[in-house]
């Protein structure tokens, strides 16, 4: 299953998590610090909440989550061969999970992950790489998508 992902910069991710599970009606399938994310069935989305005080009501980024890797290099290709420029992060720890991912940057600059999600991740391990030997920020970046960037928050999508 695909769904579409909506991380949100959250002022108090306590507040947030108590809004929407109100709003969805059901609590959210991960927690930490700072951290939370929904996944919905219906509406079909992943809905992220990072918290970021004085960024609280902005957008964090986009995704698509999918159901495997094999559709994440499909996306990379697809998107490679309609112009966009791509940035693949392959096995990264981001948003507490180990993740395959490429971005691409829409108009007017948001960032979109489409992604899929191989395992959950301890806190620890959070911005490591299979290629890290201790953990530390992955080289693009959590939830950034370019190796300039700095992440906004601990990250982001499962």
């Amino acid at each position: 299953m695909s769904r579409v992902q909506l991380a949100l910069n959250v002022d108090d991710v306590d507040a947030a998590v108590a809004f929407y599970t109100t709003l969805f009606a059901q609590g959210p399938a991960k927690r930490r610090p700072g951290y939370a994310n929904f996944a919905i069935d219906d509406p079909p989305v992943k809905l992220v909440l990072i918290e970021n005080p004085g960024r609280g009501g902005s957008l964090n980024h986009l995704g698509v989550e999918v159901a495997s890797t094999d559709e994440v290099l499909a996306q990379t290709e697809r998107l490679a061969a309609e112009g966009l420029t791509t940035t693949v992060e392959d096995a990264t720890t981001c948003c507490y999970a180990l993740q395959d991912k490429v971005w691409v940057d829409g108009p007017p600059g948001h960032r979109w992950e489409v992604y899929t999600v191989l395992a959950d991740a301890s806190p620890e391990l959070e911005g490591a790489t299979t290629l890290d030997l201790v953990p530390g920020p992955s080289a693009g970046g959590c939830c950034t998508g370019s190796a300039d960037a700095q992440p906004l928050a601990p990250c982001c999508a499962d």
